[in-house]
């Protein structure tokens, strides 16, 4: 008996593999993000997956992309939130921190390491843009790109090292989120005017 895959369109395929390797990353880590475990794992074929995407680069750099887009669309409504008084400054640092801590700070450390700084553009793409959004609604746009650098470099370190230095340090392991969340309330970047 042979099986009958569902023919999917491009852009369905597509949103398959990206999730597949969403899953593959946040499960084993930036290392299984390969066309044949994404393929295996959607029930495709390697060269399915060669025809959507080009390489095993391009597939990654299709999936910080859409990691990018999706996360920053979600910090950037939690700050929006915040800013009118309708949501706590700790969901952004959540936000931000979960982002880091289910794939995307491994991701990035690989990248850099492995000397595919470029992969990393969507990631400071989508950043730069929510925050140059962000600024518009501010007197003065400096405290955000600041508020914005400490909080990403705090969410990056923390998802590599944070655990363990707080465990060092005799700190509960959410510190780190709780010192980002006071910064953050202190500058009043993301607190009603």
């Amino acid at each position: 008996m042979s099986i009958v895959r569902k023919r999917l369109t491009p852009e369905e395929s597509r949103d398959a593999a990206i999730e597949a390797a969403r899953a593959l990353l946040v499960e084993q880590g930036p290392q299984a993000v390969t066309l044949k475990a994404v393929a295996a794992r959607i029930g495709r074929t390697h060269a399915n997956l060669l025809h959507h995407f080009g390489s095993a680069a391009d597939l990654q750099k299709a999936l910080i992309t859409h990691l990018a887009d999706s996360i920053t669309a979600q910090i950037g409504a939690a700050a929006k939130r915040a800013r009118v008084g309708e949501a706590d400054p700790r969901e952004v640092v959540d936000l931000t921190f979960d982002a880091f801590a289910h794939g995307a700070g491994a991701m990035a450390t690989w990248m850099i390491l492995s000397g595919n700084h470029d992969a990393l553009d969507p990631v400071l793409n989508a950043i730069h843009r929510l925050v140059d959004e962000l600024a518009e609604d501010e007197d003065s746009g400096k405290p955000i790109y600041e508020d914005t650098l400490q909080l990403v470099l705090m969410a990056m370190g923390d998802a590599l090292l944070g655990k363990a230095m707080a465990s060092a340090l005799g700190l509960p392991p959410e510190a780190a989120r709780t010192i980002a969340t006071r910064a953050l309330i202190a500058s009043r970047s993301v607190l009603p005017a």
